[in-house]
């Protein structure tokens, strides 16, 4: 029988295990706790190693069911009829270039979730969704808003906006492209009213999203055609007062200011004002506008594609080196990934891009990221066209013929440790 001492002692001892126990605990859990934070450490390094690039690939957002373009694809499934429906003429790659998954709709937003994980994976970014304002409403819509908006993991990739503010003739139209009455269908010059009407709508239902690209703090906005801009606005200086104008907006509505940008053509090139008067350069309406930064939206805007990439690409870095000289404003390299619009006619169209292979177009984009490294104090920015313009054989998406490969070149180039 057990004293009232030896019980004490045994319940002593049980108190000292348990302790000893608790603190074994302790320390386990305070191990766990440490070797969580140096991995989640260890994962925000390799997240923002990743992410030191912007690379931003424009979203031609015609691929899904809309009422209003079947002017151009009666059948209902957007441009796709187009690429379907491709056979290749003599000059051109014999092999026709079919999309790997297959003719998706890009307004459904479990596709786009499998689109931007795919974008992500391959170290994409950032979407540049063209975006179309005719006859008093938007076009072209649906990718950007039941489609991407709508994915669950659409942080993954950040977007913003160009303005196509381009004429639209029948050159999406197969039936009709090339034809000699190539007739105007919707003009892109827009008026004042039309211009703060879709300010206001952009900086409402775009700006405001948490996954809208910003320059310290400032949505980014992309024009696409200066002349039409112009044009529309009545002349340089109404133009200036009215991006004066949507700066100011974009500031009452709580954002540090608006980052404008504009896509260039050939050096040069002149602007006409409402009359088709010359009212100076491209340089010197670009200076006189006040725009943030300048990009590129094709290879084709400024040089001659009717030839080897690489013989291409010495003319692009001539032309970054000039820009880069002659703004005081940043410029955002730009990469094609090739051009050959045959699909949209019917006739053999010249100028289509040579040996536009993945392996050429890593090397290109090498050259970008070099340009990036050594222009530290601007936005980390690289455009590409594209992520789809599939009837302009400059895409990233993988189709029957590269596979992944042009992707893979994104992920090796600004991915790969």
């Amino acid at each position: 029988m057990n004293t009232d001492g030896q019980i004490k002692q045994e319940e002593a001892n049980r108190f000292s295990i348990m302790k000893q126990k608790s603190i074994q605990f302790i320390k386990l859990i305070f191990t766990l706790f440490i070797f969580s934070l140096t991995y989640h450490s260890q994962g925000q390094s390799k997240k923002e190693s990743s992410s030191k690039y912007d690379i931003a690939a424009f979203v031609w957002p015609s691929y899904y069911p809309d009422d209003r373009a079947k002017i151009f694809w009666p059948d209902g499934i957007g441009e796709w009829q187009t690429v379907m429906n491709y056979e290749p003429k003599p000059g051109e790659d014999p092999q026709p270039r079919h999309p790997l998954w297959g003719y998706i709709n890009e307004a459904d937003p479990y596709i786009a979730e499998m689109e931007i994980n795919a974008a992500a994976d391959h170290g994409v970014n950032v979407f540049i969704f063209d975006w179309y304002w005719y006859d008093g409403m938007p076009f072209l819509e649906g990718q950007l808003n039941d489609g991407y908006m709508k994915a669950k993991n659409n942080d993954r990739v950040k977007f913003y906006l160009m303005w196509a503010n381009h004429d639209v003739n029948y050159s999406w139209d197969k039936r009709n492209a090339g034809k000699p009455n190539d007739a105007l269908i919707w003009k892109g010059a827009q008026d004042l009213n039309d211009f703060q009407i879709i300010c206001h709508r952009v900086i409402e239902k775009y700006f405001s999203q948490p996954s809208y690209y910003k320059v310290d703090g400032k949505p980014s906005f992309m024009i696409y055609d200066l002349n039409n801009l112009i044009k529309g606005l009545g002349g340089v200086e109404k133009t200036k007062e009215a991006l004066d104008w949507f700066r100011q907006e974009t500031k009452k509505a709580g954002f540090e200011g608006l980052d404008l940008q504009l896509t260039l053509r050939g050096m040069g090139t002149a602007i006409t004002g409402i009359a088709g008067d010359n009212v100076g350069t491209q340089d010197q309406v670009i200076k006189q506008l006040d725009f943030d930064g300048i990009t590129h939206y094709q290879f084709v805007h400024f040089t001659n594609i009717d030839r080897n990439y690489l013989d291409i690409l010495g003319d692009v870095k001539n032309e970054w080196d000039i820009l880069n000289n002659k703004y005081d404003i940043p410029y955002y390299p730009h990469i094609s990934v090739g051009w050959d619009n045959n699909p949209r006619f019917k006739m053999f169209r010249s100028g289509v891009v040579k040996n536009n292979t993945p392996e050429n177009f890593e090397k290109a984009l090498r050259e970008a990221k070099t340009y990036v490294d050594t222009h530290p104090d601007q936005a980390p920015l690289i455009t590409i066209n594209s992520w789809n313009e599939w009837t302009e054989s400059s895409y990233l998406m993988p189709d029957n013929k590269y596979g992944y490969g042009y992707l893979e070149a994104i992920k090796e180039v600004f991915m790969s440790n």
